[in-house]
């Protein structure tokens, strides 16, 4: 599977979730860890929680295992490496604060807004 399949599952999982503010960046000329960091975020601890279980679900039940998983028990920063994309799912505060978006600047947003339910 490419890394643009699996970025759709993660996003159509998080979006299932009601994930707020779903980006992508795609990192693949600015870095050599990743394709992309996608970076959402959530109202609440629980609903981290929620949202990290369903990409974990998803992407498992089409063949792809997560390398690892920091932050799950605190909830407030989840990171989820699946090698070729790499998951943050915050609390509203910690994405404020981490600002991922400015930090990875120099790359470019992949459009996710297909994969994205409005309402």
């Amino acid at each position: 599977m490419d890394s643009k399949q699996m970025l759709e599952i993660a996003v159509k999982a998080a979006d299932d979730k009601r994930a707020e503010n779903i980006v992508a960046l795609d990192v693949q000329s600015v870095s050599l860890l990743s394709d992309y960091f996608v970076i959402m975020n959530a109202p609440s601890k629980r609903q981290v929680k929620a949202i990290v279980d369903e990409i974990e679900d998803k992407m498992n039940e089409n063949g792809v295992f997560v390398k690892q998983i920091e932050g799950k028990a605190e909830g407030t920063w989840v990171l989820m490496d699946f090698t070729d994309i790499i998951i943050h799912v915050f609390d509203e505060e910690t994405r404020d604060h981490y600002n991922l978006e400015k930090l990875w600047g120099d790359a470019p947003y992949a459009d996710v807004s297909a994969y994205i339910t409005e309402g």
